[in-house]
């Protein structure tokens, strides 16, 4: 690009100068004042809902959540510690830490109790349980943390008690904040091009993901045969995609066409709605962004070969194998008591050994032995026939239910990690047995196999327990994801997500 002109893929150019002028004299042909749906007329006046940060998409307004609550819970701690110091000389070096520490305690306390998450996604007594949760956890951190300070600091009991109500204060007001919020915030105006299936799925997920975005409409494509959005929804092809675009207020369009031979996609005036400032998105890029998955049934080679993402590098390796090591031996030490106690009460419930140990395909197909403790009958597979776990599986014991559902059952592949045949953060492995049906059966399932399974993993915290082929496709969507984004900042972040699904039981079978 140069001199403000585009080359376009069939050889000619766009004027990307003449396309701004024109834009912006299409807006000030319209009528001044508010478009039917009560927003600004023109094009581009949403605001991005979604930013990439360390190659993984958050929601800009947790974020803003996030960072507002460790700023006030900074400014409101350290008022705390200066009202109850002897003097600022003293405040500073000797509970500067213990006010920070606690700051990130308590973000780590609400990212894990999902009070960053919707109060939408959330029924009331579940958000009251992660509520109570959160409040019990900060109160517990905030007395354990400001009993490190010396006795000659001031008064320790005053300061710990006020500490402790102004945590308790700032959960529950990200708690009732965040039902406010979800509430006032105005959602983007998304118009979908396209008026198949692809489209149609588009529209559904959107509405559960984020519902208060809006879908203006649908823009049937000049070659779609077949349309499965109903007529109502659709939108009239009298005006261009550029001219409904404006017309509606859109904030984004997602290019979700079934049919994409030549002419059926409009590249000038896509190109035209980008430089106006409407976001444009392919189907598979949205649904990476907006879920957290690559959807297997849009997504296509070229795409997972020619697009970002996928390193596999030296660096990413060994920082990946240095972090599993620290955090595998910390947690080995941290849950040593939970181990012997769930060891001592399966050898007294059942006969038959204390670990399960089977074969799992891990990295580059190889084949190792996963350590799990026995939440199963010793004869469960007796028939030597593999068997998904169901749920309300007669197989399971009473010591079985209560580890499965805490997790506790997988706290052996801690020794996994150490050893390196597994990782913390990864697609979950799979036994040879189903590895080579699913294979078989979906598309792109030998990509997860491209690095190490883990403990917990991106697929584990975002569905439940896969027990059929149609759970398992769901789950390698993302697997993918997380495959072509993972980072450090993604294992820390999914490793949050794993607290809360420990504390709430979400998924156990």
């Amino acid at each position: 690009m140069a001199d403000g002109v585009l080359r376009a893929p069939s050889g000619g150019f766009f004027d990307t100068s003449a396309i701004r002028q024109r834009a912006l004299s299409d807006r000030c042909r319209q009528p001044e004042g508010q478009h039917e749906h009560g927003r600004p007329r023109g094009l581009g006046f949403g605001i991005p809902q979604m930013i990439r940060l360390f190659n993984h998409y958050f929601q800009a307004w947790a974020l803003r959540r996030i960072f507002f609550d460790f700023l006030l819970s900074l400014l409101a701690l350290g008022c705390v510690v200066l009202a109850q110091a002897e003097s600022l000389r003293l405040a500073m070096p000797m509970a500067g830490a213990q006010v920070f520490a606690l700051a990130a305690g308590l973000f780590v306390i609400n990212s894990a109790s999902g009070l960053y998450q919707r109060a939408a996604d959330c029924s009331l007594a579940k958000s009251g349980w992660r509520a109570a949760l959160a409040l019990a956890m900060g109160v517990a951190l905030t007395h354990q943390i400001f009993s490190l300070l010396p006795v000659g600091f001031g008064n320790l009991e005053v300061l710990r008690t006020s500490a402790m109500l102004v945590i308790a204060a700032l959960i529950l007001r990200r708690v009732v904040m965040g039902y406010w919020a979800t509430q006032a915030r105005v959602g983007s105006r998304v118009l979908v091009f396209g008026a198949g299936p692809a489209a149609q799925m588009v529209g559904a997920t959107l509405r559960s993901a984020d519902p208060l975005a809006t879908v203006v409409g649908y823009f049937p494509g000049p070659n779609e045969k077949q349309s499965t959005v109903p007529e109502t929804e659709r939108l009239s092809a009298e005006w261009s995609l550029t001219q409904t675009a404006r017309r509606l207020g859109a904030d984004e369009i997602i290019v979700a066409l079934t049919e994409r031979r030549s002419g059926s996609m409009p590249l000038r005036e896509l190109l035209d709605c980008k430089l106006a400032g409407v976001r444009v998105f392919d189907i598979t890029t949205y649904f990476e962004r907006m879920l957290g998955q690559i959807r297997i049934d849009f997504v296509n080679a070229g795409w997972l070969i020619f697009g970002d993402g996928f390193n596999q590098g030296f660096y990413r390796t060994a920082v990946k194998r240095l972090f599993d090591i620290l955090c595998s031996l910390l947690l080995i030490v941290l849950a040593a008591p939970v181990m012997l106690a769930t060891a001592i009460a399966i050898k007294l419930e059942s006969v038959g050994p204390v670990f399960y140990r089977q074969e799992r395909v891990g990295a580059n197909n190889k084949t190792f032995k996963v350590s799990k403790f026995r939440s199963m009958r010793a004869d469960a597979e007796q028939d030597g026939k593999p068997r998904w776990a169901a749920a309300r599986d007669d197989r399971v014991t009473r010591v079985g239910q209560v580890i499965r559902r805490l997790r506790i059952d997988e706290l052996p592949q801690l020794f996994n990690v150490l050893a390196g045949s597994m990782s913390l953060v990864g697609p979950r492995p799979e036994r040879p047995f189903f590895v080579e049906q699913l294979t078989q059966e979906i598309p792109y399932y030998a990509v997860r196999h491209s690095i190490k399974p883990g403990v917990t993993g991106w697929a584990q915290v975002r569905y439940q327990y896969g027990s059929t082929i149609e759970d398992s496709q769901e789950k390698l969507q993302y697997d993918l994801y997380y495959v072509k984004n993972h980072s450090l900042f993604l294992d820390v972040l999914i490793l949050f997500e794993t607290v809360g699904v420990v504390l709430t039981g979400k998924g156990a079978r």
